[in-house]
């Protein structure tokens, strides 16, 4: 009887330590995948930042007078440089460096020898597609974040995540309202 007893017991403890290696090595796995994910975001913020400074270059003698624009970019990309790895100031700082764009483009639209210019078409074209290419990173980074975040806040691994120092991730936001805003689109015929 003493014998079952301490099989049970010895069962029960094995099964316990198996768990908790399981989850800690689960919660390990997760940690790396959000690591990954923002190495990916990091990665492409990298190749806007690369981009930024040709695009000033290739516009600057088109926007003689609007030099205070070209500042507010070359400005904006260093605070987003400076902000390292921190999520919450790196994709507050994004936002101001995307805002920045917006108003560089919204000025370039009024030249028309600059929107002719194959150079900044070409930029403007490579911009675009690393936004798109931030979105997406983005995108996988939240999820994986999501993930993570639920396995250290459920049993066990709440357990063993509040034991080893597993820390919440935080999300990459949007910081600027006008990026959450949903476009207005009318699709009303107009009278000719």
């Amino acid at each position: 009887m003493g014998l079952l007893i301490l099989v049970i017991v010895l069962g029960v403890i094995a099964l316990v330590i198996i768990m908790m290696v399981a989850t800690y090595n689960r919660l390990v796995s997760l940690r790396n995948r959000v690591e990954n994910g923002w190495s990916q975001i990091d990665v492409q913020l990298k190749r806007r930042h690369d981009l930024i400074p040709n695009l000033v270059n290739a516009v600057k003698g088109y926007l003689e007078h609007e030099q205070n624009v070209l500042q507010n970019v070359t400005d904006a990309r260093a605070h987003a440089i400076a902000a390292g790895n921190n999520v919450a100031q790196r994709s507050e700082a994004e936002g101001e460096l995307s805002k920045s764009l917006r108003s560089l483009f919204a000025v370039a639209e009024s030249y028309p020898a600059l929107r002719a210019s194959e150079n900044v078409r070409s930029l403007q074209e490579e911009l675009a597609s690393t936004e798109n290419r931030i979105a997406f990173a983005r995108q996988f980074y939240n999820d994986v974040v999501l993930g993570y975040n639920t396995a250290r806040s459920q049993m066990p691994g709440i357990l063993i995540a509040n034991q080893f120092g597993f820390r919440s991730a935080e999300p990459y936001t949007i910081e600027e309202a006008t990026e959450r805003e949903t476009p207005t689109v009318d699709l009303s015929i107009q009278p000719s």
